[in-house]
């Protein structure tokens, strides 16, 4: 095979002409490229092939072996421009590297391999790819991320925690609006919606919000509402989405979680897991969520104690499928009951505490005050009113914080029938729901656990130890 230097390209076209018998065409294709400043892989009418500047002769022809086909990659392609990664944690290891290396050397190899070729590999000498990398990803997966390629980005970049929400002012529900319209246009088929029903858009987009003031910014869950009542709305031949085709659309196109917490709710009401009415000794109805960030759903949770004699375990024993924080917040209602009984029951009493059948696990520390409820019930004998709820933070002195979810939280109360739900004062605000389903049940805002007590159980006959409690 002859090779001819990358500079004869470009001065001696006659002579390339002669020897490799090239046509007009050819070499005008052949003089743009080079002056361009651009010579990569290139296949003469001949059936002569240059490569990296080197003009091959008797190289096989047009029909270059698969193996040997360069074609050049994201990165290369995205040279004096902006490379986009979305998910940028879950890329393999190796993938993450190849990146790294392109962004510090701002060149890197073309490599090429084909499926038919037993592993064989062409590989370019290095190629410009000089670019700006925008990244996404979920802050959990950032623990499987490349670690001197977070530190490049942070280095030479910024990392920024996007928002979820946004305040709820005039200009950006206006904003609701205009998304609102995009994603009709978006459809293409499904009508527009009436004022009536942006506002009901809007609404819903203050409850996913779960903070009070505030829209939700998960587009895509509240895109998803809007498709579904679109369709039902066109399915009945009507000529604009009304809010009652999103109240239809919210019930048929309910999530994973929603679904779930609906069946929860229904069989455990359906073998008397959940009770709703009477009282009983060591038993609340607690509040928890199931589902992700983006979509979570309300659910009940039963919740049992037993106190009894010994003092051999010095510590309360949970079972339930609990994590960490649930665990450690068990632990601090020792000190409380401590606190306003005067009695270190570690010393004199073993505590058992059951989530009953929570297959769902439990997360975080908002069934502080409903496990405290249940142990002090079980301790003193004083039985909780079944037709109340409760969910709340709760700190070793017996304060009540606040807590997320709690819109759904009460939404899985009202579904379960129960009467009364107990919830922190500090968020009072963040519950977003209709008036219709606030109607149905009476939210008491507490802000310490003394108040959760005298709400919560049956102080019949047990007045003394309520006096002698409201004294502290």
């Amino acid at each position: 095979m002859e090779k001819i230097p990358y500079q004869n390209i470009g001065y001696d076209f006659k002579k390339i002409s002669k020897k490799m018998k090239l046509t007009k065409q050819t070499i005008t294709n052949v003089e743009r490229i080079h002056h361009d400043g651009k010579l990569y892989n290139v296949t003469t009418s001949s059936g002569n092939v240059i490569i990296n500047g080197i003009l091959c002769a008797n190289s096989g022809g047009l029909g270059t072996p698969s193996n040997e086909r360069v074609v050049a990659g994201m990165i290369h392609k995205a040279h004096l421009g902006v490379l986009f990664v979305d998910e940028i944690a879950t890329l393999q290891p190796h993938t993450q590297q190849e990146l790294l290396t392109a962004l510090q050397e701002g060149m890197y190899s073309i490599t090429g391999q084909s499926e038919r070729s037993a592993g064989a590999m062409v590989r370019t000498e290095p190629v410009p790819c000089k670019f700006i990398l925008i990244a996404a990803g979920n802050y959990e997966t950032l623990k499987h991320m490349h670690p001197a390629l977070r530190s490049r980005i942070r280095g030479y970049g910024y990392e920024i925690y996007m928002k979820d929400t946004i305040e709820d002012n005039l200009k950006n529900r206006l904003s609701i609006a205009k998304f609102i319209a995009q994603e009709v246009n978006k459809d293409g088929k499904i009508p527009h919606f009436s004022k009536e029903a942006v506002l009901q858009i809007i609404e819903d987009a203050r409850r996913r919000a779960n903070r009070k003031g505030h829209l939700t910014l998960r587009l895509r869950e509240l895109g998803g509402l809007i498709r579904a009542a679109g369709d039902i709305a066109l399915e009945k031949k009507a000529e604009f989405v009304t809010k009652q085709h999103i109240f239809e659309a919210k019930k048929i196109a309910r999530t994973l979680e929603q679904q779930l917490a609906d069946k929860y709710i229904e069989r455990k009401k359906e073998y008397e897991v959940i009770k709703v009415t009477g009282s009983n000794i060591g038993r609340v109805n607690g509040l928890a969520v199931i589902g992700g960030e983006d979509a979570f759903s309300g659910i009940i949770l039963p919740i049992e104690s037993e106190v009894t004699p010994g003092g051999k375990e010095r510590e309360i024993v949970a079972t339930g499928k609990l994590g960490e924080i649930a665990k450690e917040a068990i632990k601090n209602v020792t000190a409380i009951i401590k606190k306003h009984f005067g009695e270190d029951i570690k010393e004199t009493c073993d505590i058992y505490v059951q989530f009953l059948q929570t297959y769902e696990g439990v997360e975080g520390d908002s069934a502080s005050i409903a496990v405290a409820t249940s142990v002090i019930s079980a301790l003193k004998k004083i039985p909780v009113k079944q037709n109340y709820a409760m969910t709340g933070s709760l700190s070793v002195r017996g304060e009540v914080l606040p807590i997320g979810g709690l819109s759904a939280k009460v939404e899985a109360a009202i579904d379960a029938g129960i009467g009364y739900v107990i919830v922190p004062k500090a968020n009072l605000q963040d519950i977003i729901l209709s008036k219709d389903k606030l109607n149905k049940i009476k939210i008491i805002p507490v802000t310490t656990l003394t108040e959760v007590l005298k709400e919560a159980l049956d102080w019949k006959g047990k007045e003394d130890i309520l006096k002698k409690l409201l004294r502290k």
